[in-house]
Order: structure tokens, then C-alpha cells, then sequence
């Protein structure tokens, strides 16, 4: 029987990549692969949950991938968190940014660079299973239809 392995531990060893201190990541580069592993969770829903037209899926897509809804979710999230991802998170939404979202505040946008951050920071620790319970819960929380 084959061993599984996480995307990660593929990625890491097919690739040669070193180990790194993910502590040592700006929060920014946190939120970086956060983005693109939130956004990746998202898709996995939508599409498991029904195959349709790239562009329905898209604008599904769209509507749960976006600094508004992810402001949301963190604030429904912050008792839920660890010390360690309070401060993941604090560090996210702290950071200097030299771009704004189209169609949230600046809080929002903050706010939703630190649950970005929080996200690629357990991502990047092998700790997928606390980030998808956390984006399971937050998803409940507010009461979002995926």
C-alpha cells in the first residue's frame, strides 16, 4: 500500500526545497500563499459540490474569495484562536500593504490579509487540518452557503 503524503511534504521533497523557520516569514509572504490556499479551498468546494460553466464557477468563487466575506470570517473566528494564531494573524493584518482591495475598506482588507496570513502560516507548518477546520467553522459562523 502507498504511504500518503500531503501536497506539501510532495512539493518540499520532489522539489529539494530546505527547511525554513516559517516563523522568520514576513506576514506578507504568509499572506501570499495564504491567499492562494484559501482561494484553493474555496474551488475544491465549489467544484466538488456540482460541475457547471467556468465562469458560474468563477463568479461562485468569486463571491467566498474576497476581502469582505474573509473580514467576516475572522472576526468570527477570533475566539476560536490560539495565542499563536492570534498572533499569526495580528501580524497579518498589522502589515504594511502598498495595495488596497476594490471593493472592501481598509479594515476589511487588513483584516482579511491576517486570515490570509493565519492561513499559509498552518498551511506552511503542515497543520492543514486546523486550517480547514478553521475555515469550516468560520463558514458556519457566519452562515455562508458554499
Amino acid at each position: 500500500m502507498e504511504e500518503s503524503i500531503t501536497i506539501l511534504e510532495a512539493i518540499k521533497k520532489d522539489f529539494d526545497c530546505k527547511e525554513v523557520d516559517i516563523r522568520t516569514y514576513s506576514p506578507l509572504t504568509l499572506a501570499y500563499i495564504g491567499d492562494a490556499i484559501y482561494d484553493l479551498v474555496i474551488r475544491t468546494i465549489v467544484v466538488e459540490r456540482g460541475n457547471s460553466s467556468a465562469n458560474k464557477l468563477h463568479r461562485k468563487v468569486v463571491s467566498y474569495v474576497n476581502a469582505r466575506v474573509q473580514a467576516r470570517m475572522i472576526e468570527a473566528l477570533e475566539s476560536e484562536l490560539t495565542q499563536e494564531e492570534e498572533t499569526v494573524y495580528h501580524r497579518g493584518r498589522n502589515a504594511k500593504s502598498y495595495t488596497v482591495a476594490k471593493n472592501a475598506t481598509v479594515i476589511e482588507y487588513r483584516k482579511a490579509t491576517g486570515l490570509e496570513a493565519l492561513c499559509g502560516y498552518l498551511y506552511l507548518q503542515g497543520r492543514q487540518e486546523r486550517m480547514l477546520y478553521l475555515i469550516r467553522e468560520a463558514i458556519n459562523r457566519i452562515g455562508l452557503e458554499i
